[in-house]
């Protein structure tokens, strides 16, 4: 089968999830682990915003293009808020017990309790609406801004990671002031990306069929 550009861009974005977890998982080294998981994520990022221009710009956008796009979407940010809601769910009791790890272990789960109830309504939506006129449903803007907002988080904390567990600044802390920021407002977007889609589509929801 063959893709054309921006396609190939959105199978490789679900190829170097592995890659991310792998690191995230098995390099034992916070600064290291933190620095290395922060770049490969924010390369996978990239090639989300590079394929979407590359397809409006050469007109190249498919019905499999809009449908993998966002599922390769779903499964990083997936991958990345389950591989940190279990790093700091062990980390946070590895030797004596980390107080700021903890509570941000207990964040990131509900975070990522919430996004998944939110992608799960929203991909429910989709899947009705794809068997009516409407179609395959694009990822709006705001759908987009909520994206960008959850890769945002991701990168935020790994790199915290590293300064806080790394000890590489001279005992500097953020103490995950900047995670929690930016998870609050990726969450807020989250909510309401997922209230828009409702808004906008629900509309075609027939109980009656």
């Amino acid at each position: 089968m063959k893709m054309n550009i921006p396609n190939q861009l959105t199978m490789l974005r679900m190829v170097l999830v592995p890659a991310f977890i792998a690191c995230l998982i098995y390099i034992e080294n916070p600064f290291v682990c933190g620095i290395v998981t922060a770049v490969i994520f924010a390369i996978t990022a990239f090639t989300d915003m590079l394929d979407g221009k590359i397809a409006r710009k050469y007109n190249l956008i498919t019905n499999f293009g809009k449908f993998m796009d966002s599922v390769a979407d779903k499964f990083m940010m997936f991958s990345a808020m389950l591989g940190l809601t279990a790093k700091f769910g062990v980390y946070a009791h590895l030797k004596d017990f980390n107080l700021n790890a903890y509570i941000l272990f207990h964040v990131l789960l509900w975070s990522t309790v919430i996004m998944f109830l939110r992608e799960l309504g929203v991909t429910s939506i989709r899947l009705v609406c794809a068997g009516t006129d409407v179609g395959v449903i694009p990822a709006n803007y705001f759908g987009k801004l909520k994206t960008v907002f959850q890769m945002v988080s991701v990168v935020v904390v790994l790199l915290e990671y590293a300064i806080n567990e790394g000890d590489k600044l001279g005992g500097f802390n953020t103490y995950y002031i900047g995670s929690y920021v930016s998870l609050t407002v990726m969450v807020f977007m989250t909510v309401a990306s997922g209230i828009n889609y409702i808004k906008i589509y629900g509309k075609y929801i027939d109980t009656n069929k």
